[in-house]
């Protein structure tokens, strides 16, 4: 990771964060700042935060840690220095004890002295160099959330934390696809190179067209659908290991952090 790049914080995306702020935009992050890293979420009191943390490094593909906060400090040092994790979120999703209670606009009437907070890769980052190189986007071109899949494939189980993978589908153009994986790989902090590329059945999904999140886009016959692990996998083992508090994003409401996609960029 290319930490030692020179920072550079857009003002553009701190004027985008005090809207998210103000509640002025409330929406999915899709297609935002493409250039810019976003993140998912997920805040737990310390109790359980060392389990948590080992189970991202047992299962890197699909939580690839980006920053973690020291319990009750809710701005992040590293992806931007003018954030605030309670607030600059579109909407929020509260679990407690594995139920989704809620969905919320902010976190401050939920926020401890105990809570720390995750930071986690996301595949929207894939968007600014992928459309850099010429890629389409479908979901993008259709003014979608990109389609999400709960699959077959369990996850390596740290302490409470377990469940199957959860995976992002984007279609691809066949004759992109080396050069899609080559580009996505180069990003192991926004969920890397793609798990599985072609017949999902392999993964254990039944039908494209119902996705457990997102929204079903099309699939052409030029096209091979490419799967990545992605962020949401953690919102399925917190249903399994039922922490009394768990806070994430609600899928496809990202964290815009302040960093270009080419500070993760390993090459």
């Amino acid at each position: 990771m290319s930490i030692g790049k020179t920072t550079k914080y857009s003002s553009d995306i701190h004027d985008l964060r005090m809207k998210i702020r103000m509640n002025e935009w409330s929406s999915q992050t899709t297609g935002m700042a493409p250039q810019n890293v976003q993140t998912n979420l997920a805040v737990l009191p310390e109790e359980y935060a060392f389990d948590f943390l080992l189970y991202c490094q047992r299962n890197p593909q699909a939580c690839p840690v980006i920053e973690v906060l020291r319990p009750g400090v809710s701005q992040p040092s590293f992806v931007s220095n003018r954030a605030d994790i309670r607030t600059d979120l579109p909407k929020y999703v509260i679990y407690e004890h594995g139920k989704k209670i809620c969905e919320v606009e902010d976190i401050q009437s939920y926020w401890r002295d105990d809570l720390v907070t995750f930071l986690i890769g996301c595949a929207f980052t894939f968007q600014g160099p992928l459309l850099d190189a010429g890629i389409h986007i479908r979901h993008l071109e259709e003014g979608r959330s990109d389609p999400t899949y709960i699959t077959s494939i369990a996850t390596r189980r740290a302490g409470i934390f377990y469940g199957p993978l959860v995976v992002s589908m984007w279609p691809v153009k066949w004759k992109d696809v080396a050069k899609v994986v080559q580009i996505t790989g180069r990003l192991p902090l926004a969920h890397g190179s793609p798990v599985h590329i072609g017949d999902p059945k392999h993964l254990g999904i039944v039908d494209l067209d119902h996705p457990e999140y997102g929204e079903a886009v099309s699939l052409q016959e030029d096209e091979v659908p490419v799967f990545w692990a992605c962020g949401v996998t953690p919102q399925q083992a917190a249903a399994k290991a039922k922490p009394s508090l768990m806070i994430t994003h609600s899928s496809s409401h990202m964290f815009i952090t302040d960093l270009s996609y080419r500070h993760l960029d390993i090459m």
